[in-house]
């Protein structure tokens, strides 16, 4: 990413928001550290950091890629499902629950198998397939004495077991550009290359099922660059099941075949410039 900058011979800094500190209150906007920058590509690994960095941004009045009301929707999988239903983005059939007994009850009826997951959180941690009653009362207790279930006032978020081919499909999405599509294979059920997953390139067009879903998903949670991970169901058809707000692309930059951290840094130089415009 960085070389990507130079290589455009922008001017820029990075910033470590472990080093630095943000005053809340009683400091006009233009006083604030960070007044002069034009645009900020937050990049930071922990969601808590990124989401602050970027709400702060917003309050200097500066453009953050992405902005925070993106990443408050992308962070909670509960809110994007909402957002990709209520703009009618195919995704698996999902509820939420607030206790042990109505989550079983719920998958219950839904049938298994099924998966709960965390509603904040990467990487493809801490989810379960669980295959019968047996397997889901058993996560359920571990997860409520779960010192992350508890901070997260224990909300069960349980979905669809799709039973896909190995295999995923990530997209990277620039504005409203599909940038590039990938395979991501595993013999496991979870596919992350976070978890030892692997990619291979997919060719897709302009206007095709993937890319048209990919930039509808994109634009439910609000824009800017945003992965978006699609499964493929039994019947064919293509769901898309989450939208990552930081997207990483270390497993994708062979197998696409595309300069990743260039498009990144293009759309963050045009956010730059459309800013100035504004101001």
């Amino acid at each position: 990413m960085f070389q990507a900058l130079r290589n455009r011979g922008v001017d820029f800094e990075r910033i470590d928001v472990r080093q630095v500190t943000f005053d809340l209150t009683g400091t006009p906007a233009k006083e604030h550290p960070f007044s002069e920058f034009d645009a900020v590509l937050i990049r930071c690994v922990s969601y808590s950091r990124a989401l602050y960095a970027a709400r702060l941004m917003h309050m200097q009045g500066i453009r953050a890629v992405n902005p925070y009301q993106v990443m408050i929707t992308c962070g909670d999988k509960m809110l994007t499902t909402l957002a990709l239903a209520e703009h009618g983005v195919p995704t698996p059939r999902t509820a939420v629950a607030f206790s042990e007994t109505a989550v079983l009850a719920r998958i219950e009826k839904m049938g298994y198998p099924a998966v709960l997951k965390p509603p904040v959180g990467s990487w493809g941690r801490l989810m379960a397939k669980v295959n019968d009653r047996q397997a889901a009362e058993a996560v359920l207790e571990h997860k409520m004495h779960d010192a992350k279930c508890r901070a997260q006032e224990v909300a069960f978020y349980v979905q669809d077991y799709v039973d896909k081919p190995g295999r995923d499909i990530r997209t990277l999405v620039v504005g409203d550009e599909t940038i590039y599509a990938v395979y991501r294979h595993s013999s496991h059920w979870i596919t992350n290359t976070a978890r030892g997953g692997h990619t291979s390139s997919l060719a897709f067009a302009r206007g095709d099922e993937v890319d048209r879903l990919s930039r509808a998903a994109a634009r439910a949670v609000g824009g800017g660059v945003v992965a978006v991970d699609l499964l493929e169901a039994p019947d064919g058809s293509l769901l898309v099941n989450e939208v990552n707000h930081t997207p990483e692309f270390h497993g994708a930059m062979q197998a696409a075949g595309v300069d990743i951290a260039g498009r990144i840094v293009d759309y963050v130089v045009e956010a730059a410039r459309s800013s100035r415009r504004v101001t």
